[in-house]
């Protein structure tokens, strides 16, 4: 996978900052950057994510619809714009809720496929964590709320899930529906 999204250039921009703060001499501004920055970097890389997911989801009603473009809408409309959030069980360390909208056969399936790759399981959990931290912090007080994490490993968390969010489009071909 090419690392040239927002989140890899917002996270590499922040390196050169904190860098360029460090070199000269600039800790507590260093260290202000990096509070900071964990939570802007937590955002952008869960909205990257609903981007990513959305499109793969409406990119699969496409082709699946044949380009029906009342259900592509439909779809569009009603289960997905302004949906996101509803998809997932956030505190869950799994995505079942998410792969069950898709009938049992799916779910059935990626839940093998978690059994048997390791890097799937771990990747889903750190979206899933991801997300979960994403709500508590625009759900509670931004300014003053603590995320606990740096920006490392929010950048980390992003690098595990980013297996996840860009294999789904070949789970979601790789069942057919009875």
């Amino acid at each position: 996978m090419k690392n040239d999204t927002i989140v890899d250039r917002l996270y590499h921009e922040f390196q050169d900052l904190v860098s360029y703060l460090d070199q000269n001499g600039q800790i507590s501004f260093c260290n202000t950057a990096n509070e900071n920055f964990s939570k802007t970097l937590l955002l952008a890389t869960a909205s990257y994510f609903e981007s990513r997911i959305t499109e793969h989801l409406l990119a699969f009603v496409r082709e699946v619809a044949k380009e029906n473009q009342r259900v592509v809408k439909l779809v569009e409309n009603k289960a997905i714009r302004r949906q996101y959030h509803t998809l997932f069980n956030w505190e869950a360390t799994n995505a079942n809720q998410f792969y069950g909208l898709f009938g049992e056969t799916f779910k059935t399936f990626m839940t093998n496929e978690i059994k048997h790759d390791i890097k799937l399981e771990e990747s889903v959990k750190a979206f899933l964590e991801i997300g979960r931290n994403r709500n508590s912090l625009v759900h509670q007080d931004f300014g003053t709320f603590s995320l606990g994490k740096t920006t490392d490993e929010i950048y980390q968390l992003y690098q595990k899930a980013l297996y996840f969010v860009e294999s789904l489009p070949d789970k979601l071909r790789s069942v057919s529906i009875s």
